[in-house]
């Protein structure tokens, strides 16, 4: 009686499948069908759009590697500008250099001071006009009210002589590049008598 029954519940199990497979199968047919039976102008009209897609697909794809190689053809002109930056600049100063080794072979010579001072005040008067030619140009201090975005205190001194926070002495030239700070001018400022 067991495998009765046993072989009926095969039996009915294998019919479900039989009926699921077969309806899968009527369903893969309609769908052909259903493609088959689209009419030729929007059959034209898929295949138009897909290479449209495709041609996209590939302009895009040609950006994106033109966009990475900007990219990294920036990085290397930046990496060169940061690397060769002063080089105009440099050698722009170079014949400083060949004049001090002069005046110095000179003074060695002559064994004459009054010379090597002549001649290191003319190339100190030249390299001043190259900086100012540059945008450099110096900070004035003595005399002026004291300035913190110009001027770095060093020293307070007591005095009558000057009105109060008024720079009195510079101990180091302060320097601006096209009214950008480069270095504060090291000062002495005036404070009132208590």
């Amino acid at each position: 009686m067991n495998k009765k029954k046993e072989n009926e519940i095969n039996k009915e199990s294998d019919q479900k499948e039989d009926a699921v497979n077969d309806q899968e199968k009527n369903n893969d047919e309609n769908a052909e069908e259903q493609i088959i039976s689209i009419p030729k102008a929007e059959y034209d009209q898929l295949l138009l759009s897909r290479d449209n897609a495709a041609k996209a697909l590939e302009k895009m794809l040609r950006i994106q590697a033109d966009f990475e190689n900007s990219r990294k053809r920036l990085e290397r002109d930046k990496i060169d500008f940061i690397k060769y930056a002063n080089d105009q600049i440099i050698s722009q100063l170079i014949p400083f250099v060949d004049d001090f080794k002069r005046a110095f072979a000179s003074a060695d010579q002559t064994k004459d001071f009054d010379v090597l001072h002549k001649g290191v005040e003319m190339i100190l008067k030249h390299l001043l006009d190259l900086l100012k030619e540059k945008g450099v140009v110096e900070i004035e201090a003595v005399g002026k009210l004291f300035d913190p975005a110009f001027h770095e205190a060093m020293l307070q001194v007591e005095t009558d002589e000057y009105p109060e926070n008024t720079v009195v002495e510079e101990f180091q030239k302060g320097y601006l590049l096209n009214d950008r700070v480069l270095r504060a001018a090291k000062v002495k400022v005036a404070k009132a008598k208590e």
